[in-house]
């Protein structure tokens, strides 16, 4: 059984893993640093960018439909 491909390519993948830390990092740092609700918007930015991992990998995880040319 052969596995389907996201929609990301790996550098993407990558990237997206990179942003989410860093967002989700930032977040509690705002939030301490801030006086104001901005560092929500933080925390929405990691929640996206998580759900675009989910989904990639959930893409992933699918077994591929078109036989191998192999």
């Amino acid at each position: 059984m052969r596995q389907g491909s996201g929609f990301l390519t790996p550098r993407q993948r990558r990237l997206a893993w990179l942003g989410f830390v860093l967002a989700a990092a930032q977040a509690p740092v705002a939030a301490k640093l801030v006086s104001d609700g901005s560092w929500l918007f933080s925390l929405v930015v990691a929640l996206m960018v998580a759900t675009v991992i989910i989904a990639d990998d959930a893409r992933r995880r699918q077994p591929a439909n078109a036989p191998s040319n192999d």
